[in-house]
């Protein structure tokens, strides 16, 4: 009986681990979505259905969904093809989150220092550290900046947003090439 309690608690221990949420960040993705995504399988985990990007004048209206309490904004985009044809589809173009509970595989995000994500990103083979604009002053901000990862073989970008060099919103996006 014994080792038929432990064996039952080792299995549910398992089963456990194996459903643990998804909280990583990378290139490619925030939790469980990944930036290129159709939107059927995007909404199968939001259990909801996803608005469309439709124009600069929609930027700022991204889907806010729920991931297991945690925030998560995603920009659903048409399918284009190379030669800039409208394809057959929907896909996930943008995703980004103020939550802590997020992190890439080396620890960072919201609430990282710009030291930090240095640190761990020195070696990174395309990084860039830029003032970002302030549209209160119409100049560059003092105090707000972006540290951009960008992956040229996914084709896309990981940046972290900091204001006074502490981290405020991860976003991984599309590189719209030039």
């Amino acid at each position: 009986m014994k080792k038929l309690l432990i064996l039952s608690m080792l299995l549910f221990g398992m089963i456990h681990s194996f459903a643990q949420d998804n909280f990583d960040i990378s290139t490619l993705r925030i939790g469980p979505f990944t930036v290129f995504m159709k939107d059927k399988a995007a909404e199968a985990f939001t259990k909801s259905k996803l608005v469309v990007y439709d124009g600069p004048n929609e930027y700022n209206k991204g889907n806010k969904v729920n991931y297991n309490g945690e925030i998560v904004e995603i920009i659903i985009m048409e399918i284009w093809d190379d030669e800039g044809k409208k394809a057959n589809g929907y896909q996930i173009y943008s995703l980004s989150t103020k939550s802590k509970k997020f992190r890439t595989k080396s620890g960072m995000g919201v609430g990282s220092t710009k030291d930090e994500l240095i640190d761990a990103y020195r070696n990174y083979p395309n990084f860039s550290v830029n003032q970002m604009w302030d549209e209160k002053t119409e100049k560059l901000s003092t105090s707000k900046s972006s540290f951009v990862l960008t992956d040229n073989d996914a084709g896309t970008y990981l940046s972290f947003t900091m204001i006074n060099n502490v981290v405020t919103e991860v976003n991984v996006h599309m590189s719209e090439g030039c």
